[in-house]
C-alpha cells in the first residue's frame, strides 16, 4: 500500500486556499492509496472554533475529502473542526473512496495547555479502520504523549497508526520521540503528518515520517517545508518482524 504524506503550509482559516495546496501536493503522487493529512489541515488549530468550525453538512473541506477519495479511489485521512450542536469536535476522519466506507475519531487527549478543553468535547472511543488488509488506529497529535491510550492488546489491535498533527517547533523533540516510540512499542508502522509554516501562535518545522515497526525513518518530509513523502508499505513484512521478535507476546496484560 503507498501512503503519501501532505505536509501542509496551512493558512489560517481558509479551507479553499487549503483544498488547493493540498491539491497540489496530491498530484505530485498521484498513485498513492492513501494520502494522511495534518491535524485541522483545512483553517488551522483553532483552539476557539467559533467562527471556524462547520458542521458536517457545511463543511467544504469535508466535502473535497469525500469527492476527491471516491475521484481517485484512494482513501484520505485528516482532522477537521466540527460543530455537532452545542460542541465542538476535532473530528480525525478517515474516508475510504474505494468502498464507500466513512470512518471519524474524535481526539481523545484535548490540549490543555492551550486551551482546547475550554470548547472542544473529546472522545472517549478507540476507532480502528481496515484498508488494505491493514487495521488502522487513527489519532490526533497531543495523543501521541499517552502511550496507554495506544497501546496494543488483545482489544486494540491494529497495524498502523496515523497520527495527524500540528506540533510546534518549540517541542519538535518530543515530536521526533514520540513518534518513534509509538511504532516500536506497538511494533507497527506509524504515520506521523505535521504541518509547516505559522499561525497565530507557533511556527511549525512540520519533520513530518513514515515509521517502521523498529523506529527506523523509512521516509520523512523536508523540514520547514510544504512538501510530501510517500512509501510502499507491506504487510507481510511487519507481520515477519513481528513473529521473529514477539515483544507484543511479552507485553503487560491487566
Amino acid at each position: 500500500m503507498k501512503v503519501t504524506i501532505l505536509q501542509l503550509d496551512i493558512e489560517w482559516g481558509s479551507p479553499q486556499k487549503n483544498i488547493q495546496r493540498a491539491e497540489a501536493l496530491m498530484a505530485q503522487a498521484p498513485d498513492s492509496d492513501l494520502f494522511v493529512l495534518p491535524e485541522m489541515w483545512s483553517t488551522g488549530f483553532a483552539t476557539d472554533p467559533h467562527g471556524i468550525a462547520e458542521e458536517e453538512s457545511q463543511n467544504i473541506a469535508l466535502k473535497w475529502m469525500r469527492e476527491t477519495a471516491r475521484k481517485r479511489h484512494c482513501a484520505i485521512s485528516g482532522t477537521l473542526a466540527i460543530q455537532t450542536d452545542s460542541t465542538f469536535k476535532n473530528r480525525h476522519y478517515f474516508i475510504n473512496g474505494r468502498n464507500s466506507v466513512e470512518s471519524h475519531y474524535d481526539k481523545h487527549h484535548l490540549f490543555r495547555y492551550g486551551h482546547e478543553d475550554r470548547f472542544y468535547e473529546p472522545g472517549n472511543e478507540h476507532i480502528i479502520v481496515e484498508y488494505e488488509g491493514f487495521r488502522i488506529l487513527l489519532l490526533t497529535c497531543y495523543d501521541m504523549r499517552f502511550p496507554v491510550w495506544s497501546r496494543y492488546s488483545d482489544a486494540l489491535q491494529f497495524d498502523m497508526i496515523i497520527c495527524s498533527a500540528n506540533w510546534p517547533e518549540s517541542r519538535q523533540n518530543a515530536w521526533q520521540i514520540l513518534t518513534r516510540a509509538r511504532a516500536i512499542e506497538n511494533q507497527a508502522y506509524l504515520i506521523a503528518c505535521n504541518r509547516v509554516g505559522n499561525d497565530p501562535y507557533s511556527h511549525y518545522r512540520g519533520q513530518s515520517a513514515i515509521i517502521s515497526p523498529i523506529g527506523k525513518t523509512l521516509i520523512s518530509c523536508k523540514s520547514n517545508e510544504q512538501s510530501t513523502a510517500s512509501f510502499s508499505l507491506n504487510l507481510e513484512t511487519l507481520n515477519h518482524q513481528r513473529e521473529k521478535f514477539q515483544v507484543l507476546s511479552d507485553r503487560d496484560i491487566k
